[in-house]
């Protein structure tokens, strides 16, 4: 396997992980895709958004793979009025990975960053190593601690007003 720039830095501070491998999908570069390769539970899955703060500028997001970030609760968390995705063509310049491929370690910056809470709860998450293919298992306390990441609400939840019960 590869050694990403993730991978050396996690070796680096001799911090434990597993890395595995699974078959990429160019079409389906998607977090659930991400989990049935790996027969994972698609909560355990995070994605690493990238996102842009009025204020403060760019910033990250880990999130469950099967969520979307609520960017008014992004925002308010990084000290930020309004907050935005970064353009597509932004993500390989700004922190040295493709889409499908972002890790939230080793970025060519180091940015703020902030974990959806629910890691909190697992045993261990999984996150991109920085290439296709290819997740970190790590224990999220592990990664919160090392990063200094900021465990917090950062998705929309559902509305309880769409749902109804089928009799």
């Amino acid at each position: 396997m590869v050694k990403t720039n993730a991978v050396r830095l996690l070796d680096k501070e001799k911090i434990p992980y597993e890395l595995i491998s699974y078959e990429v999908d160019e079409n389906d570069l998607a977090a659930t895709h991400v989990a049935r390769q790996l027969g994972q539970d698609i909560r355990s899955v995070f994605k690493t958004l990238v996102l842009r703060g009025d204020k403060t500028g760019i910033f990250v997001c880990i999130i469950p793979g099967d969520d979307e970030v609520d960017l008014k609760k992004a925002a308010k968390i990084s000290g930020n009025k309004s907050a935005a995705m970064i353009a597509m063509k932004e993500l390989l310049p700004l922190t040295g990975y493709i889409r499908g491929g972002c890790s939230p370690i080793g970025m060519k910056k180091r940015f703020p960053e902030y974990i959806h809470r629910s890691c909190i709860d697992l045993p261990f998450i999984f996150i991109s190593a920085g290439v296709r293919g290819m997740q970190i298992k790590i224990n999220p306390a592990e990664l919160i601690k090392w990063l200094d990441i900021s465990p917090c609400d950062l998705v929309l939840e559902e509305d309880s007003s769409d749902r109804h019960i089928e009799r």
